[in-house]
This record gives C-alpha cells, structure tokens and sequence, in this order.
C-alpha cells in the first residue's frame, strides 16, 4: 500500500526555495521505495502565480511536490521515465485524500507542462 513513511521537514531558504532538513521517505505501489535525501532543494508545485489558479492549486500538494520534483532528476533513485514520475504524483495526492479537484488538473498540469524540466538537474543541484 503506497504512503508517506516520514514526515516533510523542511525550511524557506530563500522567496521561493525550500530545503529538505531529513529525507522524505514513500512507498509507492507503482515503484517501491522513494527516499528524497536532506538538502534536497524545491519549489514545491510550480503552479502558475495568476490569481485564480493560485488560488485553486496553489499549496495544495507539498510532499508530493518534492516527490515529483526528485524523480523529475536525471539521478533520482529510483530512476523513472516522465510518465512514471507523474503517476506517482498522482497517487502521492490520492493517498493524501487530495479531492479529485485538485490532483487531476495538477496531474495534467505536469503531464503537459513538465516536459521542459524533466532530468535537466541532479538531485544535488541548488535551484
């Protein structure tokens, strides 16, 4: 059964960037076991800062966020194709209880939009 197997723990590092203080650790029915190790940098979930998206998807899905943004790297362990990294998403928002509102617009969201960062970074790259 997916979940989340330890809390996030993170701080603001800067405007906009946050930073893991202990790993991130999920079990995920589609690919095992996810650890994001600490000092892992993210943004959270790159939603659009216009008034009404914001304000529906905005701060809606932080741990699966990072989860995404790490396996969104060309050295995650494990290493994923796109498809599968937003299927994991995906199912981190449905363990959440994320309401079907807010996980298939943010699935679609990154399906057709996540391209352009997909494995651009290492996991130890600052952003």
């Amino acid at each position: 059964m997916s979940k989340f197997l330890t809390e996030l723990d993170v701080r603001l590092r800067d405007n906009k960037i946050w930073v893991l203080d202990s790993s991130l650790a999920y079990e995920s029915n589609l690919v095992g076991k996810i650890e994001v190790p600490s000092r892992f940098e993210t943004d959270f979930a790159s939603v659009p800062r216009l008034p009404v998206i914001y304000l529906l998807w905005g701060d809606r899905a932080h741990r699966e966020a990072v989860l995404h943004d790490y396996l969104y790297r060309m050295d995650s362990i494990p290493l994923v194709s796109f498809s599968t990294a937003n299927k994991v998403f995906l199912e981190a928002m449905k363990i959440r209880e994320k309401n079907w509102f807010v996980r298939w617009p943010m699935f679609l969201g990154v399906k057709f939009g996540g391209h352009s960062s997909y494995h651009k970074r290492k996991v130890s790259d600052s952003l």
